[in-house]
């Protein structure tokens, strides 16, 4: 069975940085594609990032600060947020979907909808 568990969440001030770590079990790494979401108190969750074999996308609200970054052999799959802002406070998710394996192009155009399995989610606080 599949499992993604989100870790590296926490408070950091405006123009910090953070970085998220999903680790994933029971699939090979290399032949899926891995998204993060997030979801604000009182939004909907929106899209963040997200990597396949041969792509990796990004929401327009984090192009330029955030990286998404993948190692196959440790399993893990890394969000790296700099440049912080108050309004990137959110749960953040990670999560994967059998329809994605050896499928390069899955997150062209990624949406959550896309996904169907999910970790519980770490939360991130940007406040002075």
């Amino acid at each position: 069975q599949v499992q993604l568990v989100e870790s590296g969440g926490g408070l950091v001030q405006p123009g910090g940085s953070l970085r998220l770590s999903c680790a994933v079990s029971a699939i090979n790494l290399e032949h899926y594609a891995i998204g993060w979401f997030r979801q604000a108190p009182g939004k909907e969750r929106e899209e963040v990032s997200c990597i396949s074999a041969n792509n990796r996308a990004y929401a327009d609200s984090v192009k330029g600060r955030f990286t998404i970054s993948r190692d196959n052999a440790a399993k893990v799959v890394n969000l790296q947020m700099n440049s912080l802002k108050p309004e990137d406070t959110a749960v953040y998710y990670c999560a994967t979907d059998p329809r994605s394996y050896r499928i390069g192009s899955f997150c062209n155009n990624f949406r959550q909808d896309d996904f169907e399995t999910w970790g519980q989610g770490t939360q991130v606080t940007v406040s002075s």
